[in-house]
């Protein structure tokens, strides 16, 4: 498992499963959102199988499934990561489309070069999103 933390209260993590959830719950975390469709690729587990784990182990889940981040995803995120227990874990394919849901949901709240410092250390380079985001805005 590849968990990769943004900031204390978030982190991100490819593709988790059921044999995770034990991990996840014991590293900390009190909230798992998962942002991948089922049945986006043969062999992924079913988000039923990881949200009863997840539950049963005392952590709350969320489901926002996202393919092509529009402004109502980016809303839903960020509600669900304000009300949610704090450390917050969301898991995709890959962690990208997570942090790229986190990158512009933060756009309101901190520079860009914070979000982008963070983003990159945790291996995700946001910069294209970013500037595509904060030139929409102008």
């Amino acid at each position: 498992m590849d968990i990769r933390k943004i900031t204390d209260d978030f982190s991100v993590a490819p593709q988790i499963g059921v044999d995770d959830v034990a991990a996840i719950a014991a590293a900390g975390f009190r909230a798992v959102i998962c942002n991948r469709p089922d049945g986006e690729a043969e062999g992924q587990p079913p988000s039923g199988d990881v949200a009863a784990a997840v539950t049963a182990s005392g952590m709350e889940w969320r489901m926002l499934p996202v393919r092509n981040i529009g402004p109502a995803d980016v809303d839903a995120f960020a509600r669900l990561v304000g009300e949610l227990p704090k450390p917050v874990l969301a898991y995709c394919r890959s962690g990208t489309r997570c942090t790229s849901l986190w990158s512009l949901t933060e756009l309101k709240k901190r520079p860009v070069d914070d979000i982008l410092a963070l983003t990159r250390a945790a291996g995700y380079d946001m910069g294209p999103l970013i500037a595509v985001a904060a030139a929409g805005r102008r």
